[in-house]
């Protein structure tokens, strides 16, 4: 391969993971064509793209964009894995067809430019995901709020259920005496 088709490929590398430093290293070479077809299309549907790779091409690529050294991730058949809403729903995903399939196998990858390799990606992919954190920290600020009007409304709802008795008692105590 000449050195020019070589730069037009990390080129059209570089400009498919655009300004994405959050990539997934797999080895998707043990699958047959038809799993491979169904695995892509399920992961295009969930936002992820994957494109399979020449490892030099890649690691240059990626070292463009900001990764740092793939090592040991980018060795071996390889396919570079990308998108979703973020880093920890694309590793549960992948995680999640990794025990689907048994000849998919996730190598590695890049975490905002750091490498982490197989266990780490695992390990990412038990921890909350983006929407989570969200609703979680939403959660923590109005529950203060939540406490103070159920300290308001406590008291209150006392005061109205026993006007609420004594009312009924004095209907009660007007209707018999008829």
């Amino acid at each position: 391969m000449s050195k020019v088709v070589k730069e037009m490929i990390v080129d059209r590398i570089r400009e498919r993971l655009g300004d994405c430093r959050d990539v997934l290293v797999v080895d998707v070479s043990a699958l047959d064509a038809n799993t491979n077809n169904k695995l892509r299309a399920a992961l295009r549907e969930k936002g992820i793209d994957v494109l399979q790779v020449k490892n030099s091409l890649a690691r240059r690529a990626l070292e463009d964009a900001g990764v740092s050294s793939m090592g040991d991730v980018l060795e071996g058949p390889s396919a570079l894995a990308w998108g979703s809403e973020d880093i920890v729903a694309l590793s549960k995903e992948i995680t999640r067809w990794t025990k689907e399939l048994d000849k998919f196998e996730v190598k590695g990858g890049a975490v905002e430019g750091e490498v982490v390799d197989a266990d780490g990606v695992r390990e990412l992919s038990k921890s909350p995901g983006r929407l989570e954190l969200i609703g979680q920290i939403v959660g923590l600020a109005l529950s203060p709020g939540a406490q103070i009007v159920g300290a308001l409304l406590g008291p209150g709802s006392t005061v109205v259920g026993q006007l609420e008795v004594i009312a009924d008692k004095e209907e009660d105590g007007e209707g018999g005496g008829d």
